[in-house]
């Protein structure tokens, strides 16, 4: 058992996945943090009221990984990502808040 369920559940890209939930997690995190509805979290993120709620709840499917990193900026998150060598193992993907 790994520390990715994605991995753990065969899934071709479980890091991606993995990030993913990470990133609807923030989602829902910044839109309660702003007190916003899903219709005004829907015209800030230029998304249906329902796609919206299909996100929040985990629903990603069809979501590119960068879209979904456009979606925090526009919730006004900074987004980074840096990247650093290492040694003796493959890289691997992580968000940080």
């Amino acid at each position: 058992m790994s520390k990715n369920v994605f991995a753990d559940l065969g899934f071709d890209r479980p890091d991606e996945e993995l990030l993913k939930a990470q990133i609807v997690v923030m989602l829902r995190g910044a839109i309660e943090r702003k007190k916003l509805t899903q219709t005004e979290a829907a015209k800030r993120l230029g998304l249906a009221q329902s796609d919206v709620s299909r996100l929040v709840n985990g629903k990603i499917a069809g979501y590119s990984l960068d879209r979904m990193l456009g979606f925090l900026a526009s919730l006004g998150l900074d987004v980074e990502i840096r990247t650093r060598p290492v040694r003796g193992r493959p890289g691997r993907i992580t968000l940080a808040a």
